[in-house]
């Protein structure tokens, strides 16, 4: 996990708000398709990778987050 922590919070903020609303026009792709995943409808390739690719970040900003309270916590 040190690789993610050489990733400043300001990079994953930006990363996971310009891929977590992209297009910023009408519904963005990461609503779109956690809807599909919902209704069972997620079978594309292209439409998983799609779901993987706008969350990443947000995952990843997820997982920094909790690794810094940990490792805060921690001592």
């Amino acid at each position: 996990m040190a690789w993610l922590d050489k990733i400043s919070f300001t990079v994953l903020i930006v990363m996971a708000l310009a891929l977590g609303m992209a297009p910023f026009s009408g519904q963005s792709h990461l609503i779109e398709k956690l809807q599909l995943l919902q209704a069972g409808q997620l079978t594309k390739g292209i439409d998983i990778f799609d779901l993987f690719m706008h969350g990443a970040p947000i995952i990843l900003l997820l997982l920094k987050t909790i690794r810094v309270y940990q490792i805060k916590f921690k001592t």
